[in-house]
């Protein structure tokens, strides 16, 4: 009688330790015990306008962090967010903070979101090679968008290129979302404003346009040792801008890093990358790794690194 009452205990114990560990995947079906800053399997969220950025990132990481398997999915900022917010991907690198509302939401679901500001970026505009202005005046781009210019002979009288077309990577697209809030519109922007799916199509489309506008990020064409990045410098001229007060367009700067770095350029926005893990995770060791060595690679790809220091170099011809 001794013997079966102790088998019947045993066997009770066991079972419920089959039953706690059951209950405890159910609780977490997604959860990856040996997951750690450097190891696991995850997905993340880029800005599109970002992607060639994140593919350098990525592919560095991976190297060194042989067990370490990112997926990531390029899509509109917008889209980006929704996918954050619906639990579809760890992370996310964006140009917008989460909104209060926002962090709310996450925290009601335990979920306390970081944010690292891990790069500064510009938002270019680009022009047909045969376009004989590559330097605009700030309020006459403004002027553009507001639907009071839509010529080109508005802005240069000789200039026979035609109506303006502004063409945009996405209507979801962070560049979107800048250039309405820098101008303060309110309403839909003129009919003239398109959209294409991607930069690359923005510059395809400038390229055979030469009454084209495009509007794109600037490390889809900053970084010239890049074979993607030369080749689409070749094909279109990039523009210089005027600073916002300046008027009479007295100097002009391009979106390039020192005119970024110091905001001589008009049009200069962060770059975040947000996390929503809950420990620290393949997540956290990709911020972490970005905002460490992996601003070396920002540096190159024309942007601004936030943490590593930049010394920027003034020359002055007599």
């Amino acid at each position: 009688m001794k013997r079966k009452t102790t088998s019947l205990a045993v066997t009770g114990i066991a079972v419920l330790l089959v039953a706690l560990v059951l209950i405890t995947c159910k609780r977490n079906p997604n959860a990856v015990p040996d997951e750690t800053a450097t190891r696991g399997n995850i997905k993340i969220g880029v800005d599109e306008s970002f992607t060639l950025m994140a593919e350098a990132e990525l592919y560095v990481f991976q190297s060194i962090y042989k067990n370490a398997h990112i997926t990531p999915f390029y899509k509109p900022e917008l889209d980006v967010r929704d996918d954050f917010l619906n639990d579809s991907i760890r992370m996310m690198i964006t140009t917008r903070k989460l909104t209060e509302e926002e962090l709310e939401f996450l925290k009601a679901k335990l979920i306390n979101a970081r944010t690292t500001t891990i790069a500064y970026d510009g938002l270019a505009f680009v022009v047909n090679n045969k376009n004989r202005d590559s330097m605009l005046i700030y309020n006459k781009v403004k002027d553009i968008f507001k639907g009071k210019i839509s010529n080109w002979n508005q802005i240069n009288a000789a200039n026979k290129s035609g109506k303006i077309t502004v063409v945009f990577d996405h209507n979801k697209s962070s560049g979107v979302r800048l250039i309405r809030e820098k101008f303060d519109i309110q309403d839909s922007l003129p009919p003239y404003c398109l959209a294409a799916h991607n930069n690359e199509e923005v510059i395809n489309f400038v390229e055979k346009n030469v009454n084209a506008l495009g509007v794109v990020a600037v490390n889809w064409i900053s970084d010239k040792d890049d074979s993607v990045s030369n080749s689409f410098l070749k094909r279109i001229k990039v523009v210089g801008l005027s600073q916002e007060f300046d008027t009479e367009g007295i100097s002009f700067y391009k979106p390039y890093q020192a005119y970024i770095a110091d905001k001589s350029y008009p049009l200069v926005r962060d770059v975040y990358a947000i996390n929503r893990e809950t420990f620290t995770g393949l997540g956290s060791g990709f911020i972490k790794y970005m905002s460490s060595e992996g601003q070396r690679i920002i540096l190159k790809m024309g942007m601004v690194p936030a943490i590593m220091p930049v010394r920027v170099v003034r020359t002055h011809t007599e």
